[in-house]
């Protein structure tokens, strides 16, 4: 949990629509070490020790991948993080984990998601067309689980996706054929939730908690989930790379100003029901939008 929201993918002001809206990114802003950096790398060691086989999941064909993207983490770690990381046997200096990458135990994405905030997934094709995901080391779903999605093409992948197949699904197929190595892109997805927790796997909203957020007390109840994702090609193996960072913030905290107010309440409002629904905001969504009328009037 962050105490202010470093990115609000709503600024524009403009009505809710399914867009990719992928930036180009500059290569030493690719991995993103915040103040909760211990926190989150405690809960992440948790849930690998308590749901393994909820967070982790692998195919074989991805080893290859896997294993060249460790080895691009630890490049990037050692050129743009040298104060946060000792690596002569790697040692977090902020969590005090240790690893030994000549005597790996762990597969590669493991070793990848325990070392920093970012969770990792590897898509692969085999036609250059249908990619896959592969392997993925995914601790902070939201409302998904990585055992659903193993295996999939993309258009699977995000078929629950209300609007995905007719608004997007070309144009992500197009996007990762000719995604060039050397390029990293960037896009960031919201939700609000109910809950601050990180791990939400097939989570659903109960009627007593929905029942509990009214227009008083909605920043209280309800948080910000901002996904920071990047996508990037491994030039080996010629896998994209998926890296989801989280940020999760009282809402609140997140919605300080008249401006931010106005801006989630349009996108709020002309969201789609399906989506809402698919978002498991519908239950709170009247009581979020009187509050945010009054936030964004102060």
């Amino acid at each position: 949990m962050t105490t202010a929201a470093p990115y609000l993918p709503f600024s524009d002001g403009k009505p809710f629509a399914l867009r990719m809206g992928l930036q180009p990114l500059p290569a030493e802003q690719w991995i993103e070490i915040g103040e909760d950096f211990v926190p989150q790398l405690a809960e992440k060691r948790k849930l690998l020790a308590t749901r393994h086989d909820d967070v982790v999941q692998v195919l074989p064909q991805a080893q290859l991948a896997s294993e060249e993207a460790l080895k691009l983490l630890l490049t990037h770690l050692r050129r743009y993080y040298p104060g946060r990381f000792a690596f002569r046997t790697l040692r977090s200096l902020g969590t005090g984990g240790k690893w030994d990458f000549t005597q790996l135990s762990l597969h590669p994405l493991e070793h990848a998601t325990r070392l920093v905030q970012e969770d990792f997934c590897i898509l692969q094709s085999e036609d250059s067309d249908t990619y896959r995901l592969t392997a993925g080391a995914v601790c902070f779903p939201s409302n998904w689980r990585l055992s659903d999605k193993i295996g999939r093409a993309l258009a699977e992948v995000h078929g629950p996706v209300p609007g995905y197949a007719e608004k997007l699904g070309t144009q992500v197929d197009r996007f990762f054929k000719n995604l060039a190595a050397g390029t990293i892109m960037v896009r960031a997805n919201w939700l609000i939730h109910a809950t601050p927790e990180l791990f939400q796997a097939g989570h659903k909203l109960d009627a007593a908690t929905a029942a509990a957020i009214t227009p008083e007390n909605a920043g209280e109840k309800l948080w910000l989930r901002v996904e920071r994702q990047t996508l990037r090609r491994l030039p080996q193996s010629g896998a994209v790379l998926f890296t989801i960072r989280t940020h999760v913030t009282q809402l609140r905290d997140a919605i300080r100003d008249v401006k931010s107010g106005q801006d989630l309440a349009a996108a709020v409002r002309t969201m789609p029901d399906d989506v809402a629904r698919y978002r498991g905001m519908r239950t709170f969504r009247a009581a979020l939008l009187e509050w945010l009328e009054v936030r964004a009037t102060r």
